[in-house]
């Protein structure tokens, strides 16, 4: 049955491309989504599929129910865009002002079409059900695949997979990896108040601008020293807000930064210490600081078994080639929200392609990723639903007979 599906599948990569082009064109950003879910619930509902709206604020779902009883699997996509503006010459190039598709969520929501649309012509041939959950805003903190969980869109779920097309690998290819996959992405301000002054006496003021240099050179350096190597972190000052006229010393300056740990131990350290430098420098100086940390999305960290069940079934996909271990991302991605409630792995699929251009990073203005992604997401998505709700009737038919003989 699963070739079946592959089929159906690939029947439909046609109008599968047509729908990710139309949500590339007309892209929604966090939280804003209104045309995406619609198009969404009603395109499942053609299903016949049990549709559920406004999950946790703008999500949707809907439950597959298969031929004969069993568990239940949760297959995951995001659909939200982000404030780029479209550089890419394409005529499918976005239609809105500033707002772009640059990290491939217009294929995951394709992928996860294409997929319950198969399932749908074999669904009396599975052993259990499918729950196709549609989120909102992953791009932004605090997301929405928490509000989807706190309103229950887990509550009948046994295992969940999610899937991310990846612009730096190669269309064709899936990686997988256990345990630790992303990272946890935290966000920081420090806000810095001396006393201003002009840049002939420096003497006469509490230079700001002189602390908050201080602040950065010890933020620096705090991966490279407080942290246990063995445990990888990333902390960077990314703004340094100090505005003023070439000889006049301000105020006060505003710092901010983000956080990359994965382990809570990381992460409770880095927050720490950055409180301790911004407090010890600006106490050393006579001035004072307000430290804003805001915990954003926790690391993903995939199920061993669950892994592994990706690995196995990318082999049989596209060749043992063709899969590989993903290195740790220090991006973050809030399906590590499902994974802390529920079994399930996260996995990624290559969408690199040099002959039309699709080679740019994620969240750049000529983003782009080959569409045959569309069709290796969703093999994966039909081969993993089939593998978890079938493969154990597999195998006790294959136990029943041994033990018959």
């Amino acid at each position: 049955m699963e070739k079946v599906a592959y089929k159906e599948l690939e029947a439909k990569f046609e109008e599968l491309v047509s729908i990710r082009r139309d949500l590339h064109m007309y892209p929604e950003l966090s939280f804003e989504e209104q045309r995406t879910p619609e198009m969404i619930a009603t395109y499942l509902r053609e299903l016949g599929l049990e549709v559920k709206t406004e999950v946790g604020g703008r999500g949707v779902t809907a439950l597959l129910k298969g031929g004969k009883p069993g568990k239940t699997v949760a297959l995951r996509a995001d659909f939200d865009a982000l404030p780029i503006q479209d550089e890419k010459s394409v005529p499918y190039k976005s239609k809105i002002a500033g707002v772009m598709h640059a990290c491939g969520h217009d294929i995951h929501t394709a992928s996860l079409l294409g997929t319950a649309c198969a399932l749908s012509k074999v669904k009396d041939n599975l052993h259990g059900n499918v729950l196709f959950i549609h989120q909102f805003a992953e791009e932004v903190i605090p997301g929405g695949a928490k509000a989807m969980i706190e309103d229950g869109c887990l509550n009948d779920v046994d295992v969940i997979y999610g899937a991310h097309v990846l612009s730096n690998v190669p269309v064709g290819q899936v990686c997988f990896k256990e345990n630790y996959m992303m990272a946890a992405g935290d966000k920081f301000e420090i806000v810095i108040e001396g006393k201003g002054g002009h840049g002939s006496s420096p003497h006469l003021a509490i230079d700001p601008i002189l602390i908050g240099s201080q602040i950065v050179t010890g933020i620096q350096q705090i991966a490279a020293s407080r942290i246990n190597a063995t445990d990888p972190s990333v902390i960077t000052v990314c703004s340094f807000d100090g505005v003023s006229s070439y000889n006049i010393i301000p105020d006060k300056v505003t710092l901010s930064g983000t956080v990359r740990t994965f382990s809570n131990e990381a992460r409770e350290l880095a927050e720490k210490n950055i409180r301790q430098i911004a407090e010890g420098a600006c106490s050393s100086a006579g001035a004072t600081s307000e430290v804003n940390y805001e915990y954003g999305y926790p690391s993903v960290c995939n199920d061993p078994e669950e892994a592994l069940r990706i690995k196995r079934i990318g082999e049989e996909i596209v060749g043992k080639e063709n899969v590989s271990e993903s290195p740790l991302q220090m991006a973050m991605e809030d399906f590590a929200y499902y994974v802390r409630k529920r079994p399930g792995a996260f996995f990624n699929v290559g969408g690199k392609n040099p002959d039309i251009q699709a080679v740019f990073p994620h969240h750049h203005p000529k983003f782009d990723v080959d569409e045959q992604s569309i069709l290796i997401a969703g093999k994966m998505f039909i081969s993993l639903v089939f593998d978890y709700l079938n493969g154990s009737q597999q195998d006790s038919k294959e136990f029943s007979l041994h033990m018959s003989k």
